[in-house]
Order: C-alpha cells, then sequence, then structure tokens
C-alpha cells in the first residue's frame, strides 16, 4: 500500500532496576536521548554514579536482550520498547543493599529517666491532659469491666463440662451441634474456651493448638469457642440423610 507512514512514540516505559537496591521503579524516558544522557537520569532513581554503571536490557518478560554499551548511541536504537527491564550494574564495588539491611545500623536509645524530663516529649503531653495509660480513673474502670466480664465468662463456663451435648451460635455464622470436650483455661488465649467436637467437619483442627492437644477429634472437627456461645441440651446428631439409598 502506497503512502504508509509508520510512527514510533518518541518515549518508552521501562522498568529499572538495579544492583544497588532491591526496588523496581517504572520510568518513561524520551528515544532521542543518548545513552549518555540517560545514565544520568538514571542516578536519580538508583543512586549510582553514571560512570560507574553498566546498563542490560531485559525484555517484557525478563528474557536478556544485550547491553546497552554504545554511550554516544540514542536511546532509540536499541530495541527498548515498553515494559521492558532496564537493569543498572554498579562497576564501583559498592555493597549491594547496604542501605537496606537496618539491623546494622546502631540506634539511638535514650534512658527513660531522661526521657521523663522532657517536657515536650509526648509522654509529657499525655501525662499533662492524662490521656491514654496515664489516664488512671479510666485505667481502673477498665480494669474493673475485665474483672467483672472475667467473672461471668467463669460462671457460664462453670455450667458445662465434658460429654454434654451442644449447641454453637457464633454471630454471622449458621447454628453448629457437637459435643463438649473441654472448658477451662489454654496456653493460646487468656480466659476460658470451650473444646467442641462438631458433628460435621465445620471446626480449624483435631482438637490441638500450637502443639498442644487439649482433646481428641477427627481432622477440621475441632474448635474453640467462648463459653457465652455455647447452649447445653438435647441436641441429638441431625440426619441428613446421607445413608438414604436413591
Amino acid at each position: 500500500m502506497d503512502g504508509v507512514t509508520v510512527i514510533t512514540n518518541p518515549t518508552v516505559s521501562v522498568r529499572v532496576t538495579s544492583t544497588a537496591n532491591s526496588f523496581e521503579a517504572l520510568r518513561r524516558f524520551n528515544r532521542a536521548i543518548t545513552i549518555a544522557e540517560f545514565k544520568c537520569k538514571l542516578e536519580l532513581v538508583v543512586g549510582i554514579q553514571a560512570s560507574c554503571m553498566d546498563l542490560q536490557l531485559f525484555s517484557a518478560t525478563d528474557a536478556f536482550l544485550q547491553k546497552l554499551d554504545d554511550n554516544e548511541a540514542l536511546m532509540g536504537s536499541y530495541p527498548v520498547d515498553d515494559n521492558c527491564r532496564i537493569h543498572v550494574i554498579d562497576k564501583s564495588g559498592s555493597q549491594s543493599g547496604v542501605f537496606e539491611d537496618l539491623s546494622a545500623v546502631e540506634k539511638f536509645e535514650l534512658p527513660d529517666e531522661v526521657y521523663d524530663k522532657r517536657s515536650e516529649s509526648v509522654r509529657s503531653f499525655l501525662k499533662k491532659n492524662k490521656a491514654g495509660r496515664f489516664n488512671e480513673e479510666k485505667a481502673a474502670q477498665k480494669e474493673e469491666l475485665q474483672v467483672q466480664r472475667d467473672a461471668e465468662e467463669k460462671l457460664l463456663a462453670e455450667a458445662l463440662a465434658p460429654g454434654l451435648r451442644c449447641e454453637v451460635q457464633l454471630m454471622g455464622q449458621p447454628t453448629r451441634r457437637g459435643t463438649v470436650m473441654y472448658v477451662g483455661n489454654t496456653e493460646f488465649k487468656p480466659g476460658y474456651w470451650v473444646g467442641i467436637k462438631y458433628d460435621e467437619p465445620l471446626g480449624k483442627h483435631d482438637g490441638s493448638v500450637n502443639g498442644k492437644q487439649y482433646f481428641q477429634c477427627q481432622p477440621k472437627y475441632g474448635a474453640f469457642v467462648k463459653p457465652q456461645y455455647v447452649t447445653v441440651g438435647d441436641f441429638p446428631e441431625e440426619d441428613y440423610g446421607l445413608n438414604d439409598e436413591m
């Protein structure tokens, strides 16, 4: 066909990675700049001096294509397409990722007695305004409320015993039937907990949590719930007709 003109986008979006860090940046560049100019722009992206850069070109699927080693060549003269990856190698021998590992950074810690004397600290503000843990009245009310809840939970737990049939009604979930297998304190969370063996595989475990066995049941039949969600009574196993002939 006569008169056909191929128009190439003057800019290209590439992914930039480097040996200096583990980050990947997406940047748009003009195809008309030279590789030398391109390296200068990459200084602000990867933090490596242009004179210490070696550039490698990878495809959009991260397949190695070639090196960008001619500083006088235009970027557009290389097969750089959108979503290709430019990998910058630091020739200076600097340690890769040295600024990302904060474990080796010596941290300044202010002693509590010195921090307490500061008048413009967060702790000083909380003390002056009796906020957070410095609100003794609110903290006392919270502690009293927790004691009351613990007492109520204990009474509910004392009304339960292993072997009793029960129904479990959790908020937003259908009622489940099962057998009480455990009542008491646990190592995984404070307070009183009730171990249930469900009639169906609607649980989370086999009666063990974090390696400790509280009761025995088949996998996915066991669960722990708070006493307030358990009702004991004459709740026989429901017949779902799974053994009926069709």
